[in-house]
């Protein structure tokens, strides 16, 4: 099939959104698709870059207690209709359907079979409840949606009421197959690592109370920080004003550098205070063997075990987070056992059992359309099959 996959973020700019949707790109053509990604241009990118094309200009906004975008165009309707004429999608693939306004405006042109995947959970999004009253009146354009978690599907049924199909997000197991630590960190000092934006919902400083308790109590560990953020001030400062020793802040790193940190990592700690759908960090501490300890939240419950590959912690709370690392650190066979049980969980979330759930998905939308006498006049493939006694759950 021809496929568009729609974001509205900024790709390839980092991101879990985009992580999703370059790993799906890659997954369904080696799945022998014909897939583009349509986005927006932020700064000077060309409109098209082969499999990428841009449209309008994304913008940086606050959302949901971190950062977003907002994409516009003068020529919106010109464009897209340019766009889609010109390359006749079996099927548009739209991702965070709500965020305004390529994917809002994308689907009302669209004469395609249309899939969306819901990725945000939060307790209040002004932009859901915006593209939520948007999308509307468009939203019988929609034929299929997916949702990354119960918690993800919860969410975007306040707004768009209907059925959803929940379909994780996915891990490169194949990245970490291989991977080995980094040498400068390999002193026999245990390593906590810490990946994320910085930012107050991702729960940094909690994480830096707990680690000044856990050096109060006499724990010789080290804290890895990967990342970057409007926090990052903030943290720094904290960790100068009570001398904190052995706090590494890293910064952005490369993803090859990340993936050798998660193999480095004695223990990986994701203490966000919520909001979160779903937590592919932990796809990536589980990919790469390595303990967990995170916060007590709905997005996490449904990716790791309370137990078995995380200990799980009250959101927001520095003593229990620090008494929940002492533990892992303490007891090297602890920490084996649930690194284990991470690398047998997490072959579930590998991108190519998960592009197989996403394919099989359009399968079962498109051959409901089929049997409507519903198909959509620019959707020019071959009706997908239905396996026999095959599921799509």
């Amino acid at each position: 099939m021809k496929i568009g996959l729609v974001t509205p973020y900024v790709y390839p700019l980092p991101g879990g959104v985009n992580d999703h949707v370059g790993h799906l790109y890659e997954a369904l053509r080696a799945r022998g698709h014909d897939v583009r990604i349509l986005t927006a241009s932020h700064g000077l990118q060309r409109s098209s870059e082969g499999d990428v094309i841009r449209i309008g200009k994304g913008f940086s906004v606050p959302s949901n207690g971190s950062m977003g975008t907002l994409t516009v165009s003068p020529r919106y309707r010109s464009q897209i209709q340019a766009v889609l004429g010109r390359e006749q999608f079996d099927l548009l693939h739209f991702h965070e359907p709500f965020v305004p306004l390529l994917a809002l405006f994308t689907l009302r042109e669209s004469r395609s079979v249309n899939v969306a995947t819901f990725h945000a959970y939060a307790g209040y999004a002004p932009g859901y409840q915006l593209g939520g009253k948007m999308l509307g009146p468009v939203a019988r354009n929609l034929h299929g949606r997916i949702a990354v978690s119960a918690a993800a599907r919860h969410f975007a049924d306040r707004y768009l009421p209907g059925d959803y199909k929940v379909i994780p997000n996915g891990v490169d197991l194949r990245r970490f197959a291989h991977a080995v630590p980094m040498a400068r960190w390999q002193d026999g000092r245990p390593n906590i690592l810490f990946v994320g934006r910085l930012e107050p919902r991702k729960g940094l400083l909690p994480l830096l109370k707990a680690y000044r308790i856990l050096r109060k109590g006499g724990c010789d560990c080290r804290l890895l920080v990967v990342g970057s953020g409007p926090q990052e001030r903030e943290a720094h400062r904290y960790v100068m004003t009570r001398r904190l020793p052995d706090v590494e802040f890293l910064g952005r790193v490369s993803d090859g550098d990340k993936v050798q940190l998660f193999k480095t990592a004695d223990v990986y700690a994701s203490p966000a205070t919520g909001r979160e759908s779903f937590g592919i960090v932990l796809l990536e501490a589980m990919a790469a063997g390595t303990a967990i300890v995170c916060s007590d939240i709905h997005g996490y419950k449904g990716v790791v075990k309370r137990g078995e590959q995380a200990l799980l912690v009250p959101p927001g709370e520095s003593r229990p987070l620090a008494e929940a690392l002492m533990r892992l650190l303490a007891d090297p066979d602890l920490r084996e056992r649930m690194g284990q049980s991470g690398l047998e969980r997490v072959v579930e979330f590998g991108w190519e059992r998960v592009a197989a759930r996403v394919e099989a998905y359009y399968g079962f939308v498109i051959r409901r359309l089929e049997a409507q006498g519903a198909l959509p006049r620019d959707f020019h493939a071959e009706v997908p099959p239905d396996p026999r006694g095959s599921s799509i759950a």
